[in-house]
């Protein structure tokens, strides 16, 4: 019976989960009027008209590289700036500098976007990919942060007091010792912070130019006073999903692994 009821429950997540993406993914193969139709159209002629509009109302592929240059970039400066952290963090048994960067991970967006949007003015760096990168980092260090500190904590302190004993600096400590023992928890916490940065709008909406602007942004050229054009912002969504969703797919064996074991004390 507790069989049948895993099953049934995992079959109904499964649902609620891929439910939402099967339509999008089929809305964006319809025509406009088709993916707000009521009742719903199950049956339809799939159409590339939504896609082909992509490339021809707006440059796709430049803010596709957009989005790739501000995502990689501040998932490394995330890695550069989260992994010692976390080491210092769990090497001193200080958490609270990493609570702080916490809580500015879960406060609104909002909070930070107008003092940012003075500074950045005030430097001239509105519009450029500093700037969005910078913003960033703010969503994916504290991830690196979070994530890295339960595997530095999961490796014995006798581990460390030997290297010191050899006359390993902490900073050598770090690099030498710690680093090399987390390559999981770096994997997981850096597709972690891709994700997120990725799929955040709300910075490169305010921030951004023509020239900066990420796909997530982009997106919502599709959506106007009057009207709305359904089928290219489906098929927008549809694009923007896939690296993510490509991503979790090849590494998603590590991905678990790695949540798994620096989930467990060791």
């Amino acid at each position: 019976l507790i069989a049948i009821l895993d099953v049934v429950l995992l079959v109904v997540a499964g649902i609620a989960v891929l439910a939402p993406v099967a339509w999008m993914v089929l809305s964006s193969f319809k025509e406009s009027y088709e993916v707000t139709a009521y009742p719903p159209t199950i049956f339809f002629t799939p159409t590339l008209d939504n896609y082909a509009a992509l490339s021809e109302t707006t440059p796709f592929l430049h803010y596709a590289f957009n989005s790739m240059i501000v995502t990689t970039a501040s998932t490394a400066l995330g890695l550069i700036l989260g992994a010692p952290a976390a080491f210092v963090a769990s090497w001193t048994r200080i958490t609270w500098p990493a609570i702080v960067t916490l809580v500015a991970r879960m406060a609104p967006g909002t909070l930070f976007l107008l003092p940012w949007y003075v500074m950045f003015r005030q430097v001239d760096m509105i519009g450029s990919y500093w700037s969005l990168i910078l913003t960033h980092a703010v969503i994916t260090m504290p991830i690196v942060i979070w994530v890295l500190i339960p595997f530095f904590d999961n490796i014995p302190r006798s581990v460390y007091e030997a290297a010191q004993v050899d006359g390993c600096s902490p900073a050598r400590v770090f690099w030498r010792i710690a680093l090399p023992l987390v390559t999981a928890g770096l994997a997981v916490s850096a597709i972690l912070a891709f994700v997120f940065s990725w799929n955040y709008f709300l910075f490169a909406l305010v921030l951004s130019n023509s020239d900066t602007k990420t796909l997530i942004a982009a997106s919502f050229n599709f959506i106007g006073e009057g009207s709305t054009n359904w089928g290219a912002l489906m098929a927008a969504a549809t694009l923007i999903a896939l690296p993510p969703l490509i991503l979790a797919v090849i590494v998603q064996r590590w991905l678990i692994s790695g949540l798994t074991l620096g989930a467990v004390k060791g």
